[in-house]
């Protein structure tokens, strides 16, 4: 009734599953710290902005500061002070980590006998739960492509001068949802459910269930193309005799080709809608060049491409929705 608890425990302690246990508390706690410092500054900058003379003769800085404090320091000794003890810090907690757990090392490899579920390391995990629902060659050589491509085009791309070496929010709205939703709400998800959710067969057992490496699943997994029944048919009959027999493998690429343009478009007036939310918004958006629309456009269209196509494949069971001889999507 309540869970196997004590598997869900093992799952949590095993040494490799440590980095992602302390991913759990630390992101939680930076993102808190992030937007209350961010908050902290919004409400210096409406104060400041309210009484011009204060913007001027005022501590522009949330923290405190005695007019006998110097205005400037030397990186050495203060800064590199500071650093020096952090890295002490971080050598001391290495340490102690080595020592007190063992290296998740195992027998030498067996191949009559393979891991079940078998996983990759931590920082992969996303990787490999990718592949449930894109297509080998997408989730493990395109996606990861796009998203290194994506994030050096961010400095070129941002066309707001404000929030460069202080945290805000009223000032970044978009650009940190948008990482928030991309790293935190699928890059970070994905490896949780990869640790603590995907089981035996990478099938999904959810918390506290017993992993059974013998469970069965009878959902079935079809293309869309099956869902609507497209089997090239009515191809065939404007085709050489000799070529008919491709006419099931070219229905399903000119149908498949539908969905995908119908998914642009709208993914792309919706990116439009979001860069032109707010008033600020749409001043930031005035002053991007049309390659810095197109390309923030396209980013957050392929962004939100994978949470639509997890949802299509647990909900709806979907696996590819345009299949086509060369890649499936």
């Amino acid at each position: 009734m309540l869970g196997d608890w004590h598997q869900l425990w093992e799952i949590a302690s095993a040494p490799d599953n440590v980095p992602i246990v302390g991913l759990l508390f630390l992101v939680p706690f930076y993102v808190w710290y992030a937007f209350r410092q961010a908050r902290a500054n919004d409400e210096l900058i409406e104060k400041l902005e309210a009484d011009p003379a204060a913007a001027k003769s005022a501590h522009r800085k949330t923290q405190p500061w005695q007019p006998k404090w110097e205005r400037e320091v030397h990186t050495w000794p203060y800064l590199m002070r500071i650093e020096f003890v952090a890295a002490i810090l971080v050598t001391v907690l290495l340490m102690a980590w080595s020592l007190t757990l063992n290296a998740p090392l195992e027998e030498p490899s067996n191949p009559n006998v393979t891991m079940n579920p078998a996983k990759a390391p931590w920082y992969f995990l996303g990787l490999q739960e990718m592949l449930v629902y894109f297509d080998p060659w997408m989730a493990g050589v395109v996606m990861p492509t796009l998203i290194i491509i994506g994030l050096m085009a961010v400095p070129y791309i941002d066309a707001n001068p404000l929030g460069n070496g202080y945290y805000t929010y009223k000032q970044r709205r978009f650009a940190i949802w948008t990482f928030s939703a991309g790293f935190i709400g699928l890059w970070v998800a994905m490896i949780v459910i990869g640790t603590f959710i995907r089981g035996p067969g990478w099938m999904w057992f959810w918390p506290t269930s017993t992993w059974d490496a013998e469970r069965i699943e009878y959902a079935v997994n079809r293309n869309l193309d099956q869902v609507f029944g497209i089997n090239g048919a009515w191809l065939a009959h404007l085709m050489p005799a000799a070529n008919r027999s491709y006419a099931p493998i070219l229905g399903r690429i000119i149908f498949g080709f539908f969905p995908i343009a119908i998914y642009f478009i709208v993914a792309s007036y919706l990116g439009y809608l979001i860069m032109n939310g707010t008033a600020f918004a749409q001043r930031i958006f005035r002053r991007m060049t049309l390659l810095q629309i197109v390309t923030t456009d396209l980013l957050l269209v392929l962004m939100l491409a994978l949470p639509v196509k997890i949802l299509l494949r647990l909900i709806f069971r979907i696996k590819y929705i345009w299949v086509t001889p060369w890649f499936s999507i």
